[in-house]
């Protein structure tokens, strides 16, 4: 639905659909290349593998086969003369929806009339490749596929720079995949192999270096001697690598032992098993891609990370493991994607540095940073386009507000004994966005708690004071010795100084000198505008007082 609306708008579209391993998110790209194609459009597919084109041009031909639409797909395993045919037939407007790997990025592919572009696994590409997309998708519809995005692209959805529809649904009848982390041991991999060709299953065996993984194949057969091993990897020629491809979906053997190759997107709903040998040397999105190869049928399937001893792993791999043993539940994608973000920093959103200073600053401050950047210039170069935004009765001065008191505002440990439920709850109040939420919030904790202590209530009662000062255009209250002192905004220049909501301040001001007094002060920062209330014995008096003005 958003696609499709998105679609329909007069802006291009820029969207990001985030939805775990075998989700549904081709079934998206499906049907929005249809709708493209039925309005006269031509379609590109980017995809970061020679096997996936090959197998999404399977998907998208069988899908539409009923229909008036021609689909074809550039890899490096086509003839000269099959490339040939696909440019030209794409150049005459021929064919409607092409597929294929970063070949597509190549200055020789002219289209006639593209409307749309679908980028697939999305953390498989570099900068450079995105970089050229941005001149052939500067004006047409972009659609990005992934189930774990990279830190980067995950950033600029946080920030609304993109549009992000996540899918969290798994498809029925789909149980979790059972992951656990092993040290190598020929025992263990025997039995699960055994288990799962008993079972009628077949078995991925990722070994990512080529100049052992005929040792590896040979352990295997040798260990299960009735299994049918194959090899596959990236330096074999093409067709014979399709063709051991198509014989493993088909179940012509039981065991592929292969490389990363088969990471992006294969669909073979029989594997059940899959074993990642050195999974600590793969980053976060590798490790659940190649475990999302599994598992995509209505068993019980069970993933293996094969990886030294804990004391010898990096502390980023052990994190990684971590994450992933931690999130195996369906739809997780997006919480490791989160994790990642975590681990690695989100890199310089414009540039080619994928890990950039926000590891020296830390995430917070970084994004603070960038939002009153992005605040700046809707202000002032981009006023035009957010009128709106920038009307300065209904606009949000106040971003950050800070609250000193020496009252006590919390939950005592008497009333929740255990800390780690203490710090969720505070979590938890610092998301509430209105009063309908807090109110709610209230409920459950007397729910489970029993009736709110003072200091408690009076916790409560600052988020509702930071509220209101914010919108009365304080940016810093500090409660003491039975006074409380207003800070409003710092910068002399705010337009917030010639809105209403601070002309009706200083007129309760005049109304009311026996209640508060408003002067100038000089401090470090320069001149400030504060607003003083002497007598204020309680936060519940605090807030009465801030609700008047």
């Amino acid at each position: 639905h958003d696609v499709k609306m998105d679609m329909e708008n007069d802006r291009p579209m820029d969207r990001l659909v985030c939805g775990d391993v075998g989700f549904g998110k081709t079934e998206v790209a499906i049907r929005a290349a249809f709708k493209a194609v039925d309005n006269g459009k031509q379609v590109a597919i980017l995809v970061p593998t020679t096997i996936l084109a090959y197998q999404h041009y399977r998907t998208f031909v069988d899908r539409l086969k009923d229909m008036p639409v021609s689909v074809s797909y550039l890899n490096r395993f086509r003839t000269a003369k099959q490339k040939a045919e696909t440019l030209k037939g794409l150049e005459e407007g021929k064919i409607d929806i092409v597929i294929g790997t970063h070949q597509l990025v190549n200055k020789n592919v002219k289209f006639r009339d593209l409307g749309l572009l679908i980028v697939d696994e999305e953390q498989k590409f570099g900068v450079n490749v995105k970089d050229k997309l941005k001149t052939i998708a500067a004006n047409i519809d972009t659609l990005t596929l992934t189930a774990t995005p990279i830190p980067r692209t995950l950033q600029f959805s946080l920030m609304a720079a993109r549009d992000l529809s996540v899918i969290t649904t798994p498809p029925p009848n789909r149980y979790p995949i059972e992951t656990n982390v092993i040290r190598f041991s020929e025992e263990t991999i025997r039995d699960a192999i055994s288990y799962e060709i008993e079972r009628g299953g077949q078995v991925f065996f990722i070994n990512n270096r080529i100049e052992n993984i005929k040792e590896v194949a040979g352990m295997i057969q040798r260990l299960v001697p009735n299994a049918k091993v194959g090899i596959g990897h990236g330096q074999m020629d093409g067709k014979k690598l399709e063709e051991l491809m198509l014989a493993f979906i088909e179940g012509e053997f039981d065991v592929l032992v292969a490389t990363t190759i088969i990471e992006s997107g294969l669909d073979v709903p029989n594997a059940n098993t899959i074993f990642i040998n050195n999974a600590n040397n793969f980053g976060l999105s590798d490790l659940h891609q190649m475990r999302g190869r599994v598992g995509r049928s209505n068993k019980k399937a069970f993933c293996y990370f094969i990886t030294p001893p804990e004391s010898v792993m990096t502390d980023d791999a052990r994190k990684r493991i971590n994450a992933l043993v931690q999130f195996s539940e369906l739809g997780s994608g997006f919480n490791i994607a989160m994790k990642d973000l975590e681990i690695r920093g989100a890199g310089d959103l414009l540039g080619g540095e994928q890990s950039g200073f926000i590891n020296e600053i830390g995430f917070d401050t970084y994004q603070k940073i960038m939002n009153e950047a992005i605040d700046e210039l809707k202000e002032n170069e981009f006023a035009n386009l957010y009128e709106e935004e920038n009307d300065i009765e209904t606009k949000e001065f106040v971003k950050e507000f800070q609250i000193d008191t020496d009252f006590e505002l919390l939950f005592p440990d008497e009333y929740i004994n255990n800390i780690s439920e203490r710090l969720s709850l505070y979590n938890e109040l610092g998301s509430v966005k209105n009063n309908a939420e807090l109110e709610a919030y209230e409920k459950r904790l007397i729910d489970r708690f029993g009736a709110l202590p003072k200091e408690a209530v009076s916790l409560l009662n600052s988020v509702r004071i930071k509220w209101k000062a914010k919108q009365i255009g304080l940016e810093r209250l500090i409660l003491k010795q039975n006074k409380m002192v207003g800070y409003f905004i710092g910068d002399q220049q705010s337009n917030f100084y010639q809105s209403n909501r601070f002309m009706s301040v200083m007129k309760f001001a005049q109304q009311n000198g026996n209640l508060c007094k408003v002067k100038e002060k000089e401090t470090k920062n320069g001149l400030r505008l504060l607003i003083t209330f002497e007598n204020v014995k309680s936060i519940h008096k605090a807030l009465e007082l801030i609700e008047m003005i």
